[in-house]
């Protein structure tokens, strides 16, 4: 199998996939594929669902609102990678965009908006993630599709936590350590990590997370980071020690 072919074009699509489907494009499909892509009646295009890997699929029955894909060979198995939660207070909308599609990229498994004290943006638009984690799935080759989920405040999220999974606080007030070594401290296994909004944590929400018993509070080193610089940092951290980069 190839480890990825970036020459060709990929989309993704939701319906199961598999030697000798047929797969009907939406309407905003096809007219990528047909109007901005050119693609012709017979050419390939690279499809996924997150689901069954990747396949290889040529155009059939193109027309100018609609059109079909067959499924012809399956060129990469479906991958999952490590199981990271990430859980963020959102931003204002071009920085959530690019915070969204870059941990996306990092490999977590599903994403959490989280509405603290401090949190700025004034309503969350669950749909324009889902778009922004598809978007970044298609132009980087990643076969695994992170969940996406509406947005909770602290307080709920915390009380329904499963105990069982650590969750990684970055906390700005922690005293600095390496992070490095911190981490390694850390069972192996299914994580969450733990972004907040760019006015940061209240002295309330920081003294209520620190005193839980499954809460590691993380330093990210001697310089205050924008929340979206942040969880790029943090996230590579943890691919690096207890992920899928070791």
């Amino acid at each position: 199998m190839a480890i990825h072919d970036s020459s060709s074009q990929r989309l993704y699509v939701t319906a199961p996939l598999g030697t000798g489907i047929d797969v009907t494009l939406s309407e905003d499909q096809a007219h990528y594929l047909i109007n901005v892509l050119r693609l012709k009646q017979g050419q390939a295009v690279l499809i996924f669902n997150g689901r069954d890997g990747e396949w290889r699929a040529v155009m059939r029955d193109a027309r100018k609102k609609s059109a079909t894909l067959h499924v012809e060979q399956q060129v990469r198995v479906q991958t999952t990678g490590p199981d990271i939660a990430y859980v963020f207070a959102p931003l204002k909308r071009s920085r959530l965009d690019y915070m969204v599609q870059k941990a996306t990229e990092l490999g977590v498994a599903s994403l959490h908006p989280v509405i603290t004290q401090h949190t700025i943006a004034e309503r969350v638009n669950v749909e324009r993630m889902k778009a922004n984690v598809i978007e970044a799935a298609e132009q980087c080759g990643i076969l695994r599709v992170p969940a996406v989920h509406d947005p909770l405040t602290l307080d709920k999220i915390l009380s329904a936590w499963d105990s069982s999974r650590p969750l990684i606080f970055c906390n700005e007030a922690a005293e600095y350590d390496s992070p490095i070594t911190k981490l390694q401290k850390i069972p192996q296994g299914p994580l969450a990590v733990l972004i907040g909004p760019e006015g940061g944590f209240s002295d309330k929400e920081r003294a209520a997370l620190c005193a839980l018993p499954f809460v590691h509070s993380l330093s990210l080193g001697p310089r205050i980071m924008r929340a979206d610089t942040a969880a790029v940092a943090c996230l590579a951290l943890i691919n690096a020690t207890l992920g899928d980069w070791r």
